[in-house]
Order: C-alpha cells, then sequence, then structure tokens
C-alpha cells in the first residue's frame, strides 16, 4: 500500500508496508511411525504482507524432525507462498515432540511450528483362534481354552495391557508388561463358566506398542439350564377299584433342563402297582417327554400306597410319582321295602308309599333307571342316572291311582350296574269305590267389614271335605260387587282329603263408599257342587287433614295484613324453598286453615307481616307432617 504522509517544498515521501508471513497451521501431528521410517507432512506459508518476505533459516529442536523443504534462504513475493516439508524419522519407540522456528525478515519475527510424533516397533501381534466360541455349557460348569499370542513382526513389542470383558469369562496365564521379542509367542487361558442360562459375549483386548497396538478377541458361550426331570402329574390317585379289577393311568416325565437327561431305572413300589410302556435307559433331550402306565390292580379289599421311583444324571436324580388307591367289595342294590301294597284306594283318588334303595356293598353303584309297571302306579322323587356311594341311600315314591275297581299288581324295575343289576320291586294295590265327598265353606259370609277406599282388607275362610275326598277345581266370582273382591291362597286343582280343610283368604279393596257385596263358587267334583260363599265389605272415607296456624301480632305499629307462605319438606329437619305466599290475612286475623294438604306429606310454614313501607321477613318456621 502506498499512501502519501506529507508535502513539503515540492517534494513527497513513500513508505512501504513490511511483508507478514502466514502459517496455515502452527501445529503438525505425524501419530505412529514405525521405527526406521519416515513420514512427511506440510504446511503452506503465506506473504500477506505488500513486501517480499525472505525465509532465510529454520531450526528444529529435536533429532527425529528434519526440515526437507524448501531449500533455504528462500524469498516469497507478496501474496505468494511456499511449502514447508518436515520428515518424523523415530529410530526407537516413543512419543515425540519438538519445535521448528522459522526465521524471515517479516514483521512479527520468526514463526514457531509445534511438531508431535510417536515412534512404533514394527512388531505385529496376533491371537490363535482369532475368536473364542464355548458353544453350550451347563450352569455351574466350567470350559478353559488356550489362545496363544504371537509377534509376527522383526522387532520386539511390549504388550502392556491384557483384559478381558463379559460376565462368565475369566483371563489367565498372562501378566504384563509383557515383552515379547520378534517371532515369539505366549499363551494364555480363557475360562467360560456360566451362572445363569442364555448367551454371553465379551472381548479379550490386547495392548502394545506393536503396529496393531489394540487388539480385539470376541468370545462368546451359551448357558445352559441342566436337566430336570419334571412328572404329571405328580401324584396319582386311582380311586377305588373293584378287588380282582385293574385301572391304568398315565403318567408323563418331562426334561425341563437345557441338556440331555438319562434315565437308568424306573420302578413301582407298593402292593397292586406296576408299570408298563418304559425301558431303560431312556435318553430325553431338553423339553421332550416320555409316557408310559402305572396299573393298580387290588387283590383285596383296603387301602394301598406307592411310590414310581426315577433314577437318572438329572439334577433332581431322584424323582418319585406317589401312589394311591383303595379297594372295596362290589357294590350291592337292595331294596326297603322289599314290595309295597295299597290297599282300598278309592277310584279317582291315589295314595303314595315312600321306598329306599340302598347301596350295601363296598363300591359305588350308578342306577340308570327305575320303571314302574302295571296299571295305576308311578314312581317320582328320584331321577335317574343317580350315583350311590357305598353306604349310600336315595329315596324315591311309589303312587297307585286305580282306575277302576279292582286287584292290580306291578313292580318297580331297578336297573344298575351293581352286581344286582336287575333289582325288583313288588306292587299290588285294591281299587275301591264309593260316595263322592261333600263340600262345605265356613264361614258362609265371609265379612271383610270397613276399609277405607283406596286401600285394602283381608277375611279368611276355609273349605272342608267330609265323606270323601273331594277336588275343587276352580272358583268363579259373581254378585253385584265382583271385581271388588278377589280370591287368593288355593293352587287349582286342590285335592282336599275327607275330614281335612284348606284355606283361602278374601281381599276386598272398595272403589267407593258404601256397602259391597259378591259371592265365590266353588267348583269340585262334590256331591253339592257347586259351593257358594258370600263375600261382603264396607268402603268407607278417606280421611281429610287440613293444617290450622296461629301466629303472635306483630309489635310493630301500621301493620295492614298478614302473608301465609307454605314449602314442601323433605324431611322433618329440611324444607324447600318457599314461593308466593298462599293466602293473606287482614291485620287482625293472626290464624290461616290450609286445606290443600296430601296425606303423608311434610311441609313447612312461615309468615310475615305488611305495612305501608313493605314486607317483613319470614318469621320463625315451623314444620308438619301429614298423617
Amino acid at each position: 500500500m502506498v499512501g502519501c504522509q506529507g508535502v513539503s517544498a515540492g517534494s513527497h515521501t513513500v513508505q512501504t508496508q513490511p511483508g507478514v508471513l502466514s502459517l496455515a497451521s502452527t501445529s503438525l501431528d505425524f501419530g505412529n511411525v514405525t521405527v526406521g521410517t519416515s513420514k512427511a507432512l506440510t504446511v503452506t506459508a503465506t506473504n500477506t504482507g505488500s513486501a517480499s518476505v525472505t525465509v532465510s533459516s529454520a531450526t528444529i529442536s529435536t533429532k527425529f524432525f528434519t526440515l526437507s523443504a524448501p531449500n533455504l534462504p528462500v524469498t516469497v513475493d507478496a501474496g505468494q507462498s511456499t511449502t514447508i516439508r518436515v520428515l518424523f524419522t523415530p529410530n526407537t519407540a516413543g512419543s515425540f515432540t519438538a519445535t521448528a522456528t522459522v526465521t524471515s525478515d517479516a514483521s512479527g519475527g520468526p514463526t514457531s511450528i509445534s511438531l508431535t510424533g510417536t515412534g512404533v516397533a514394527d512388531g505385529q501381534v496376533t491371537l490363535s483362534p482369532n475368536n473364542e466360541s464355548f458353544g453350550n455349557l451347563t450352569v455351574g460348569a466350567q470350559h478353559a481354552q488356550t489362545v496363544i499370542l504371537t509377534n509376527s513382526g522383526n522387532t520386539s513389542i511390549t504388550v502392556s495391557k491384557a483384559v478381558i470383558s463379559g460376565t462368565a469369562f475369566q483371563l489367565t496365564g498372562i501378566s504384563t508388561p509383557l515383552t515379547l521379542a520378534a517371532s515369539k509367542s505366549t499363551t494364555f487361558t480363557v475360562t467360560f463358566a456360566p451362572q445363569a442360562p442364555g448367551f454371553v459375549s465379551g472381548d479379550v483386548t490386547i495392548t502394545s506398542d506393536a503396529t496393531n497396538p489394540t487388539l480385539t478377541m470376541p468370545v462368546g458361550g451359551t448357558g445352559i439350564a441342566a436337566g430336570a426331570l419334571g412328572a404329571n402329574p405328580t401324584s396319582l390317585s386311582f380311586g377305588n377299584v373293584q378287588a380282582g379289577n385293574n385301572k391304568t393311568l398315565p403318567q408323563v416325565l418331562t426334561n425341563t433342563g437345557g441338556s440331555n437327561v438319562t434315565i437308568s431305572q424306573a420302578t413301582a413300589s407298593g402292593t397292586g402297582f406296576s408299570l408298563s410302556g418304559i425301558s431303560t435307559p431312556l435318553t430325553l433331550t431338553p423339553g421332550q417327554s416320555a409316557s408310559f402306565n402305572v396299573t393298580f390292580a387290588p387283590q383285596s379289599s383296603g387301602n394301598f400306597s406307592g411310590s414310581v421311583a426315577i433314577t437318572s444324571d438329572a439334577s433332581n436324580p431322584n424323582l418319585s410319582v406317589a401312589l394311591s388307591g383303595s379297594s372295596s367289595t362290589a357294590a350291592t342294590l337292595t331294596g326297603s321295602p322289599a314290595s309295597m301294597t295299597f290297599a282300598s284306594v278309592q277310584v279317582g283318588q291315589n295314595q303314595s308309599q315312600t321306598g329306599t334303595i340302598k347301596n350295601t356293598g363296598g363300591t359305588s353303584a350308578r342306577i340308570s333307571s327305575v320303571t314302574p309297571s302295571g296299571t295305576g302306579f308311578s314312581v317320582s322323587g328320584i331321577n335317574t342316572p343317580v350315583t350311590l356311594a357305598a353306604g349310600q341311600s336315595t329315596s324315591f315314591s311309589v303312587t297307585f291311582t286305580p282306575p277302576s275297581a279292582g286287584t292290580f299288581s306291578g313292580s318297580l324295575a331297578i336297573v344298575s350296574d351293581a352286581s344286582n343289576p336287575n333289582l325288583s320291586v313288588g306292587l299290588s294295590g285294591t281299587g275301591t269305590s264309593q260316595t263322592p265327598g261333600s263340600l262345605s265353606v265356613s264361614p258362609t259370609t265371609v265379612s271383610v267389614g270397613n276399609v277405607v277406599v283406596g286401600t285394602s282388607g283381608t277375611k279368611a275362610g276355609s273349605l272342608t271335605a267330609a265323606g270323601a275326598a273331594v277336588t275343587v277345581s276352580s272358583v268363579t266370582k259373581g254378585g253385584t260387587n265382583p271385581s271388588e273382591f278377589s280370591i287368593s291362597g288355593l293352587s287349582f286343582p286342590v285335592t282336599i282329603p275327607a275330614g281335612q280343610s284348606a284355606t283361602f283368604t278374601v281381599t276386598f279393596t272398595p272403589g267407593a263408599t258404601g256397602a259391597a257385596s259378591a259371592t265365590a263358587s266353588f267348583a269340585s267334583d262334590a256331591s253339592n257342587a257347586p259351593t257358594i260363599a258370600n263375600l261382603t265389605g264396607t268402603g268407607t272415607p278417606a280421611i281429610v287433614h287440613t293444617v290450622l296456624l296461629n301466629w303472635n301480632a306483630s309489635t310493630t305499629s301500621g301493620i295492614i295484613s298478614y302473608n301465609v307462605y307454605r314449602a314442601s319438606a323433605p324431611s322433618t329437619n329440611s324444607c324447600g324453598s318457599f314461593g308466593s305466599p298462599i293466602s293473606s290475612t287482614a291485620a287482625v286475623v293472626t290464624t290461616f286453615t290450609d286445606p290443600a294438604v296430601t296425606n303423608g306429606s311434610n311441609y313447612c310454614y312461615a309468615t310475615t307481616a305488611v305495612d305501608s313501607n313493605g314486607e317483613s321477613g319470614l318469621s320463625n318456621v315451623v314444620h308438619v307432617p301429614i298423617p
């Protein structure tokens, strides 16, 4: 840049700015360089000034770094650049630093460049194998494998660290620091000892000053659960098996572990128990099952127990399955009574008797059917199939309904799986004819009495059979007010035995005040059918309630009138909202009668006083419950 600094006596002075030497970088890092070899890095120096710069010399503080370019001295014109080239040539392993000082006539004086580099031996470490797979190994066991570490280079190397990662892995047999001469090897051991099922991985890491300073070898293995036997079911109960018979149940063995299990022996103990369908030795792979049969064949009565013993190389080498069963004598059914006789049953009527079936044997019996035969006989109270345990009983009912006069016979056939599969109970009966019974009603006039309109009153009556049983089939209402009376308490048809009674209820629900009447006509097979009952009752009016209020006159002069307020009350302790007054009285009147109330309701009342200025606040509130 040229500038005029001043003018004197017709002349001027020109000043020139000095050159400026700028470096593209003030540091060079050579990284790792094998001992005995060289590595070159360059940095660009640029003259950013307006005058030339002459680089006269460059000095480096350490002998392993040398300047190979440019040849000095060298002149760099304004705006031009030159390349500074530095060589790093380590002759031993180690880290090195230096400073290169570039001297020139540029402004700012000498320029410095920091230099760093590491000399590494030309040794090369290798691992054999380069990865280690332990495969499957039972949890709790351990397996060791040998690894060879070799220096395949031409110079010695130093191993500074040897470590292993990953749970269940262990590194032994190597101590650091360790120096390996060229082409020499050493060995160490990697051990895998899984503590839980599942895949586990890790790494062996070798750190050295070789040309490959960090060497990693992956390791891996899978822990598997030890073989274990499971039994399904865990016990066998054969229940009751009749002596001389047998019962077989299946049993399953499963290898629930992660390794093979070999079953060396399977035996059954206990009287009457035996095995079939299994031969030893038997090997089960993980998850594999084997089934066999256990048979219980008792030869006498009693309770029996035993076990299946399984011997194997599993983690539970002695597996036991409990066995139990009982035996008893064959089921036998007996009927009580052995026969049933129905004497003198009126034609059209019926008679019932109760019987019992009992299992007197030692095992259960299943009754498949109970069937009556013979005219007029039927059975009820037993639903088949039904199972009777040893000593258990069940009851039934046989009904004889003779269709005509005469003697009838039949039987009750009981079919089962007992030792006597066809049990028979004899049946006989005699039908007789006789005069039909008569039916009377008491009282002949059923008077319910006074009943408030809108409510109901009741009165009981009864029907009595005489001479013979009477069957009442229905009742019909008639008379003046049949709709206000109802009959309940009888389920038609109903049979009333001779000399016995059946009660009924008359309900009177008047729809208006005054006397009401009706008739009830009972239809039956009695000789005097139908049987008539008179029904009476009187409807009475409902009670009407009013509320009489009175209050003390206001002591304020000039009262014109009083307003009366009413509100519904949800309970005796609370009031609804008061709306408009329901009435007003003259100032001299301090009473009011409210006739518009509903039975069964609750109300709140209050008053106010009115003068020429307006209306006072509410008086005290009273609660009034209406019955």
